[in-house]
This record gives C-alpha cells, structure tokens and sequence, in this order.
C-alpha cells in the first residue's frame, strides 16, 4: 500500500479525530522559522476553524449598524422620524390609547433629538435613549394601566388565565362577540396569571398584574440573551440598543397598547441564536415554547433546524426537531383531543376571517384589501398566502442559512408575506419580522448574514456536510 502521507508529520490528532494526542510514532525536530511553523507549510491548519473565530481574510463589515447609530446626525434624524410618525396619531387614529401615546411620545422624541444633538458625546445617546424610553414607554404605560385602558388582547389574555384555574381550559365554549374570541394557543394564559393571581383592587395590583408588564419581561429577557450568545465578544453592554429598540415607535406602540406579539420576536431571536450556537435542547424548548403561544411562529421551526442542520450537521438539528416537537405535542395534545373544535374556530378559522364574527385585526393591508372584496377576494388573499409561503419554503430549501442573522432574515420574510397577504392583519404585526431583521445584526456587530467558512453548497438536496465540525 502506498502512503499519502508527508514523510516526518504525524496525522492531526485530538477531540475531532477521537484518538490520543500522543505520537505513535517520533517527530524529527524541525529548526525554527519566522513563522513559528514547519517550513513547506504555511496556510496549513490541522483542524477546521472553529466556532466563532474569524478568518485572517474576512473583510471588516462597513455598514457596521452599531457604527452608523453612533454619529450625531443619524441619531438626530431618528429622533426626528420618530417625533414624526408619532406626532400623527393624534390626528390621524381614532383610537383613544393611540392618541394619548402619540400626545406623551411626540414631545419626548423631540427631546431626546436635542440632547443627543446638544450633550457631550460620550452621554448624548444614552440621555437622549432614557428620555424616549420615559416619555415614549414607561410614563404612558403607566397612565394606561392605572386607568384600566389596554388593547382588547390583553383582557383576552387575563380572561383565559382565570378560565384555565376555574375550567381547565382558556377558551370560551361558545363565543357571541369579538371579545369572547381567544386566538391564542393556550400557554399565552402564563401571561395572564399575574392578573389572576393579584386582581386589580389597588394600584400596585393593577401595574403588577398586567399582562403588558409581562409582555415586556418576557422579550427584554429573551433579546439580552440571544445578544450575549450573538456577541462575539464583550466589549459593549447590550443596555443601550436594547433601550433605544424599546423606546422606539417599532416597538413602543405595541408594547404600550398590548405587546401582545413581543414575547414571540423576543423568542424567535433566542431561537435562532441557540441554534447557531449549537445549543440544541435549549432552541428546542424555546421554540415549543413560541409554538404554544401563537401557531403563527411555527414557521421559525424548520428555519431553525436547518441551521443547525447546515452548521453541524443532521443529529443535532434532529435532536432540535424532536425536542420542540415533543414539549409541544405534551402542551397541545391534551387540548386537541379534548378541545378541537374550540382550537379549530378559535385559533385558526377566526384568524383567517372564516368564522360569523370578523377579527377586529383590520389594517389596510394588501390582504385585508382583498379580502374586502367579498368571498372571490377572501379566496384570492388565500392563494396568495399559499403561494408567498411555498415561495420562502423553496428558498429555505434551496439556499438553507448559515448563521442567525440569514435565519432571522429568511424568517422576517416569511412572517412578512403571512402578514401582509392575510386576510385581517394589522400593521404592528410587522414590528415582529423588523426586529427579527435588527437586532440579530446588532448584537452581532455585523450587517450580513454569511458566515465564513461557507462550503459551497448550494442546495440542500447536495447533502453537503456541515459547515461547522460535529462534536
């Protein structure tokens, strides 16, 4: 038999070989060189790169997101587009809580413009960021609550926790008006039991027990985490962008009014990042998690699973799979053979527009346009539906991600097109894909989603082994 091995060097040995890092045989000394390695031999690297580490060659990402939000103008421009879209609601909506938002957030973006154009640098942003999160968040939150004014979604919320401890179940039997409706999966009761728990007989109580101040908890918690996996390392704290992404109309709005679908962006993107990491239990159980909360997260399962497929290979991606299928199944299954038709009408049927009483989720979208037009325009905004996600899963399959970010992005895409194509959708569903987009990109210090070394594979059908090396 022939060897092909380099006369004097010993095969890479060590946790990816599975043998001993003991020599079987002796190395002759080689002299040593400027390089620090074996003449004949530069470029060599014994083991694949690892998790992490960036390439000598990989160029520096200049549309740096991190690095843009830091000059002055950009910042003040913000602050201006923010005062703006705010300062419409009072004119523009005939929602009182919209209106009351709009009237404390206008003023307080204007502020917060003028001290990060005005302070020193090295404070103007972080006050400029407390002062839209105060007048924009925390004061109108706190007005809302004390007075008892929300979004119908979170009494819906409220109400199914108190049905889950005295029925067994978060669901009405039998629904008469929109209210009466829950098209929510049923671990979204969790956030409900403060309420339930608490009541509402004082003050304290009331500002405990709201379901937006969980709503809050719940996504705040969930973006810090996926920065710290994303990070590449720890050289800034994630406490200014994750104030400045609160305190901005994307998110403060939704948060102010019901935040309803926040815990939802929050656990899509600690999904992702445990995926990329290869935390494959833990991204397993976060998305059950978003699974039973919304059955409209359900598509950032395969994405998941095929990164981590695409980066270390099929086990730990299967392992992912049935780790979120299985808590799930265990919530959920309980509920379909004892509540299907209530789960049928409830969560997917009234969603979609096909029950007697229409969602109140009536947002000019393309779809809801559509579907306006009566029984031919309902169908129409269906197909279409139909047609935009067998798009996104052709893209899944054909070009599968290779980091969070690429997942997130291919995610947002889909959960856009759901959005807009639906037949009733509201514009705050999008703050969800926006994020997913956001804060990926800011947590990991970079704007594009590649991931080096990439092998080039482009199809799924190629079955390329992992980018990654499987442990």
């Amino acid at each position: 038999m022939v060897s092909t091995r380099t006369p004097g060097f010993s095969r890479p040995r060590g946790r990816f070989t599975g043998r001993s890092a003991t020599p079987t045989a002796p190395v002759p000394a080689v002299p040593p060189t400027g390089s620090g390695r074996p003449p004949g031999d530069r470029g060599h690297r014994p083991f694949p790169r690892q998790r992490g580490e960036e390439g000598p060659s990989s160029p520096p990402d200049r549309l740096n997101p991190a690095r843009l939000a830091g000059h002055r103008g950009v910042q003040l421009l913000g602050c201006l587009v923010a005062a703006g879209w705010a300062a419409g609601f009072p004119i523009v909506s005939d929602l009182p809580n919209q209106r009351l938002w709009g009237t404390l957030a206008a003023p307080a973006y204007l502020l917060a413009g003028l001290l990060c154009l005005l302070l020193p640098r090295r404070v103007a942003a972080r006050a400029g960021a407390a002062a839209a999160l105060l007048g924009a968040v925390l004061v109108p939150l706190v007005v809302l609550v004390l007075q008892g004014r929300h979004q119908s979604e979170v009494m819906v919320v409220e109400r199914s926790a108190r049905l889950l401890f005295s029925t067994g179940s978060p669901y009405l039997p039998d629904p008469v008006v929109v209210t009466d409706y829950n098209p929510y999966l049923p671990a979204m009761s969790l956030f409900g039991v403060p309420r339930a728990l608490l009541g509402d007989g004082n003050a304290l109580a009331r500002l405990a027990g709201d379901a937006r101040i969980w709503f809050a908890l719940a996504f705040v918690a969930c973006l810090l985490a996926s920065w710290r996996l994303l990070r590449p390392s720890r050289d800034r704290a994630p406490l200014l962008p994750l104030t400045v992404l609160t305190a901005s109309p994307l998110v403060a709005l939704a948060l102010v009014g019901g935040g309803v679908d926040l815990p939802l962006i929050g656990l899509c993107c600690l999904a992702m990042a445990l995926a990329e990491r290869d935390r494959t239990i833990a991204a397993g159980l976060v998305l059950a998690l978003a699974g039973t909360l919304k059955w409209t997260v359900w598509p950032a399962l395969p994405v998941a699973v095929l990164l981590l497929w695409r980066l270390y290979g099929r086990r730990p991606a299967a392992r992912a799979g049935l780790a979120a299928l299985g808590a799930a199944g265990a919530v959920m299954v309980p509920y379909v053979l004892t509540r299907a038709e209530e789960l049928r009408d409830q969560v997917v049927r009234f969603p979609l527009g096909l029950t007697a009483i229409q969602t109140p989720a009536g947002s000019p979208l393309p779809g809801k346009v559509l579907a306006g037009f009566g029984p031919t325009g309902h169908t129409a905004s269906l197909v279409l539906l139909t047609v935009g996600g067998l798009g996104v899963t052709i893209w899944l399959l054909a070009r599968p991600p290779v980091s969070a970010i690429a997942a997130a992005d291919l995610l947002a895409t889909g959960l856009a097109i759901a959005f807009m194509l639906a037949p009733a959708g509201r514009f705050g569903y999008l703050a969800l894909p926006a994020v997913l987009v956001i804060w990926p990109r800011l947590a990991a210090r970079r704007w594009s989603g590649a991931r080096p070394p990439v092998r080039p594979a482009a199809c799924l059908l190629n079955r390329a082994g992992p980018v990654l090396p499987v442990r």
